[in-house]
């Protein structure tokens, strides 16, 4: 897998004139395209730019803070990939500083995928049967890390199965439908999850950092343990990927999905200890997830705030606040 070339001035030059609160209004054109839990993933450059994305992840505060999360990107990803057999989007970690010229910025730089053949948006143009085919393909492939963690040694892989983490390799959007044969890509490793010897490798510090300092604690405290946890909990992960539907307004393909995530644990997995999903538990993990994810950004909009009001720096990006 070639990685991509990053002109490395130009991504410079975006982080030295970039608009913290603006992303789009700074001195390199940029559009954003999606805020995630731990990255803003942008393209950047405007038209004639090489077609890749940046995903920004939380500044860091030393360059051997920086250098460890590159060298556990570069180990997820291959572990992913050789280890696993999970085919992942071409993609590399490089590092920049930012404004100040005090703290090292990383992004992970990955081809650009057209919008359409992301799956989250692909369903759009599915009927309900593809739609459930999809889904088992994901559940296919997420199947390939869990069988590497059951069997990989003193070594487990943590993993996002979350519908928009995933794109139709060759997706033709204006065909509709899914091709009976088609191959998926994974594109979120910016949370390489690792443990050994049930021992987390993955820092997460850098990337509580924009929350408010007296919340911290209860963060680690109350919600990091089920967090992190999850991702290593195959069935919770497949409860997180239906509860995708409810985000995309689709509320009307839940049971379906639970009924596909059912049948692949009990009937192709032949799991005879796994307890069925219900709707009312994906629904109620959902509400939960959105809480704690509102929650977290409106605490970090109030600190935002009060660090500007005292004219101190907030080096973080948070999402632009939805519009009624």
């Amino acid at each position: 897998m070639t990685s991509p070339t990053v002109d490395m001035q130009l991504l410079a030059r975006f982080e030295a004139g970039l608009d913290l609160r603006r992303p789009e209004q700074g001195v390199v054109p940029a559009r954003v395209l999606h805020h995630g839990e731990m990255s803003t993933i942008m393209t950047i450059g405007g038209k004639g730019a090489p077609a890749l994305v940046y995903k920004r992840l939380p500044a860091f505060l030393t360059p051997d803070e920086a250098g460890y999360y590159e060298s556990l990107h570069r180990r997820y990803v291959k572990t992913l990939g050789e280890r696993a057999g999970v085919k992942v989007a071409s993609s590399t970690a490089v590092r920049v500083l930012d404004a100040s010229k005090r703290f090292p910025v990383v992004y992970i730089v990955q081809e650009l995928i057209p919008e359409d053949a992301v799956c989250h948006m692909a369903t759009y143009r599915m009927s309900p049967p593809d739609v459930g085919r999809l889904v088992m393909g994901i559940l296919n492939e997420t199947a390939k890390v869990f069988d590497l963690n059951r069997h990989g040694g003193d070594t487990e892989i943590g993993f996002d199965a979350d519908m928009s983490n995933w794109a139709i390799a060759g997706y033709d959007a204006d065909r509709g439908g899914l091709p009976d044969r088609f191959k998926l890509l994974f594109l979120d490793t910016n949370t390489p999850l690792m443990r050994r010897n049930g021992h987390e490798l993955f820092d997460v510090e850098p990337f509580l950092r924009p929350a408010p300092a007296p919340l911290l604690p209860v963060i680690r405290r109350a919600v990091l343990p089920d967090l992190m946890s999850r991702y290593y909990d195959f069935r919770r992960i497949a409860i997180e990927l239906v509860g995708r539907f409810y985000d995309e307004g689709r509320i009307e393909l839940v049971s379906g999905m639970v009924d596909a995530v059912n049948w692949f644990f009990l009937a192709e997995r032949r799991e005879n200890h796994f307890q069925p999903v219900t709707v009312d538990e994906v629904r109620r993990f959902h509400r939960w997830d959105r809480f704690i994810w509102r929650a977290f950004t409106l605490a970090c909009r109030v600190d935002r705030r009060m660090k500007y009001a005292g004219r101190r720096p907030y080096p973080y990006i948070l999402p632009a606040r939805r519009r009624a």
